[in-house]
């Protein structure tokens, strides 16, 4: 894609990587963007780099504006390799000895990423950069999603480089909002499950200093996806809302199957949740990406998982949702087991004791059958359904 400019003497330089299928874990069915921008002003300014692979394309969009000899300063708001797996590339090009900007960590991350010995500038948060006409203060974003996390902001233009906050992973022919539309939320949606959902009461004390010191945002540039430029309210709304984690009257009921018959107790149980009025989405884990799971449990009330027990132990993909899960710490879900067994039998148990430490709150000991379930079992997986529908009712 060719630079863009979004206001003038700033542009966007990155690169789109159509083909991006996973990024850690996180399915990426319509790839991403690695975003850059490009600051025309006494001092040259470049935000952020791209992945390793694209280094040549940065370079190639600089150079449509500006010989990058030229660029004065590098800005790193974080450290992460695809947005600064170029940065030897691009240092060595426009000089080693231009300033790199950073947060302390950032410079700490940086020197063990490269083991090179650039002219790092660590700043303070609240710290100010001026580039002639234009400044830019440095805001301290510690684990939004990581230690050395930072965001840029310009006053003059009401402008704010967010890092790896309110972005996407959206690969398309598009740049911003308004050429989109609302078909860019459930790609912001799913971002915020699988990248900031572990940190969303920092989301929520952010938001709360930026409206407190009055900094106004006419346009949000993010390290993925589209910028925010029509309306930048719009995704720090949802930001809140999504962080609040207010359960829906909503059940997930998550599971994988060997013989069918832990699938049977799943649609018993969401037939029973479906009576009560209950939005109920199935999920088998072989059919369901666990990143999608994840983006359905972010507004949900309920959680539900299955298992059949495997080697006196929980099914492997059931396992892997559940370590998934863990690690970005959902909050206020109500919860419950079931799951067939042949002769042992533990996965019910396992998988309470990962919701427990999960600390959500089980409403059910769980429903364990042995074999295939005869139609008394069945309406027993019928009225955990119904159970954990009533107990939505209270939320």
């Amino acid at each position: 894609m060719k630079p863009l400019e979004i206001v003038k003497g700033i542009y966007w330089v990155g690169a789109v990587d159509w083909n991006l299928r996973d990024f850690h874990g996180y399915a990426t069915p319509q790839g991403s963007t690695y975003n850059a921008y490009l600051i025309l002003d006494e001092k040259v300014t470049l935000i952020d780099t791209v992945k390793k692979e694209f280094a040549d394309q940065l370079l190639s969009n600089v150079s449509q504006i500006i010989d990058p000899k030229k660029i004065d300063y590098v800005i790193s708001n974080h450290t992460e390799m695809d947005h600064s797996g170029s940065l030897p590339r691009v240092m060595h090009k426009i000089g080693e000895d231009k300033p790199l900007y950073c947060s302390k960590v950032g410079q700490k991350n940086l020197s063990l990423h490269f083991q090179e010995k650039w002219n790092y500038q660590p700043v303070e948060n609240g710290g100010v950069l001026n580039l002639g006409k234009k400044t830019l203060t440095f805001l301290e974003t510690r684990m939004l999603h990581w230690p050395d996390s930072m965001f840029s902001y310009m006053k003059e233009e009401h402008l704010l480089f967010s890092s790896d906050a309110f972005g996407q992973h959206y690969a398309g022919p598009e740049r911003f909002d308004d050429q989109v539309g609302e078909a860019i939320i459930p790609h912001a949606r799913k971002y915020f499950a699988n990248i900031l959902l572990l940190y969303a009461p920092l989301v929520l004390q952010l938001v709360e200093k930026v409206s407190q010191v009055g900094l106004e945002i006419k346009t949000i540039c993010p390290d993925h996806g589209i910028i925010w430029r029509q309306d930048p309210t719009k995704i720090i709304n949802a930001y809140v809302e999504w962080s609040r984690q207010k359960p829906k009257k909503k059940a997930v009921v998550i599971y994988d199957t060997m013989w069918q018959s832990t699938q049977k107790l799943a649609e018993a149980i969401v037939d029973g949740l479906c009576q009560l009025g209950v939005e109920a989405k199935p999920m088998h884990l072989r059919a369901s990406h666990r990143s999608d799971v994840i983006t359905e449990i972010l507004d949900a009330g309920a959680v539900i998982v299955g298992s059949p027990t495997l080697n006196n132990g929980l099914f492997p993909t059931v396992m892997d949702f559940l370590t998934y899960l863990k690690g970005l710490k959902p909050s206020k879900k109500i919860a419950a087991a079931f799951g067939s067994y042949g002769w042992s039998g533990e996965a019910v148990k396992l998988i309470n004791q990962e919701l427990e430490e999960m600390k959500f709150d089980l409403i059910d000991p769980g429903l364990r059958v042995q074999f295939v379930p005869d139609p008394q079992k069945i309406e027993a997986a019928i009225q955990l359904g119904q159970k954990i529908g009533q107990a939505l009712q209270n939320l």
